[in-house]
């Protein structure tokens, strides 16, 4: 069975042994994790069973302001604090809302066809997967800033259709090209979710995201390809929408947030869970013991009848443990891929 063929048959909920599993790292952990590893291609010998081509829009950096990049969008990002991946927004795009102050841009066509095309041409025999970063909610956010677009959805719910209309089209023009591709599935990211419910409430979710995901949705449904959608925090209360939007893929599922067992119970038949090994406790905090421990009990409550790929909640930070990480591959890797691998 090849790894595409495993994930197959994750998704149509059939048990696999081993589980699928799939792990990326944050700038910082990765470079860590080389240098500990001797081996700067090390992700190249995970054994991942996901191939993933992420776009979230160009960020360039700012002559004159070491660790500020500004995005396609026009929004400038500080990177110096503690997240150099991604950072935090300078100051919003809209400052009132007003759409008319505001030029979308066109997106690049010609970098996302050579991007798609680069994994098209991937030799793997993983489940390929199209990602897409700052989706909707997210993108919505660093325009406005977090409080603002919050307050505007209460207060000037025309100016949010239009805006969350505006980022729906222009991700309709990215989905468009990369549908021309062979991915198996695509995959949203847009943090909805705060440790105890979602950040704009359920009903709000419905009445700004839950239309625009539908039409999203729907052209990938109609093309014959699954669905995948990232979220961290909790989503519980909408997991029935996603389910009858046609949703397969949840990632990230954190075990701080869910009852893991009664998730598992009450919406295993319809999602795949993806995730589950914590990066907030487990990863940073645990044994090498503690994590092969978790990982393998994880992997027993989720793996039954199906739908489960394996993997951190998130890109592993910067705070883990080389040793922590190897110790959750033995166990991904049913013994196969040990820290011996790399004369650790």
């Amino acid at each position: 069975m090849t790894k595409r063929e495993a994930v197959l048959e994750a998704l149509a909920h059939r048990p696999v042994e081993p589980v699928p599993y799939y792990m990326d790292f944050t700038g910082q952990e990765g470079e860590k994790l080389a240098a500990y590893l001797g081996d700067p291609d090390f992700r190249q010998k995970l054994g991942n069973y996901l191939s993933c081509a992420y776009y979230s829009g160009d960020s360039l950096p700012i002559p004159g302001r070491p660790g500020y990049f500004r995005d396609e969008f026009g929004v400038v990002w500080n990177r110096n604090g503690a997240d150099k991946d991604i950072g935090v927004i300078e100051e919003p795009i809209f400052t009132e809302p007003d759409l008319s102050l505001y030029q979308f841009p066109e997106p690049d066509k010609e970098k996302l066809h050579a991007l798609f095309s680069e994994l098209e041409r991937r030799q793997t025999d993983g489940f390929k997967i199209a990602m897409f970063g700052f989706s909707l909610f997210e993108r919505a956010w660093t325009l406005c800033g977090m409080e603002n677009l919050l307050v505007y959805m209460v207060s000037d719910p025309a100016f949010v259709d239009g805006l969350f209309e505006e980022i729906t089209n222009w991700n309709m023009q990215v989905l468009d090209i990369a549908l021309q591709y062979k991915f198996d599935a695509f995959h949203f990211g847009d943090d909805w979710g705060q440790q105890r419910g979602l950040i704009m409430g359920p009903r709000h979710w419905r009445r700004y995201i839950a239309p625009c995901l539908k039409k999203i949705y729907g052209r990938v449904r109609d093309a014959g390809r699954f669905l995948s959608q990232h979220s961290c925090g909790d989503i519980y209360e909408v997991f029935p929408d996603l389910i009858e939007m046609g949703l397969n893929i949840y990632q990230t599922f954190q075990p701080e947030i869910y009852d893991v067992e009664k998730v598992k119970r009450e919406y295993g038949q319809d999602l795949t869970f993806w995730g589950g090994i914590s990066t907030q406790a487990i990863l940073p905090h645990g044994s090498p013991d503690e994590v092969r421990a978790e990982t393998r009990r994880m992997i027993r409550i989720m793996n039954q009848n199906g739908g489960y790929i394996a993997a951190p909640t998130h890109s592993v930070p910067g705070d883990v443990p080389p040793e922590n990480i190897l110790a959750m591959l033995e166990v991904f890797s049913d013994g196969k891929i040990t820290a011996a691998d790399w004369g650790r």
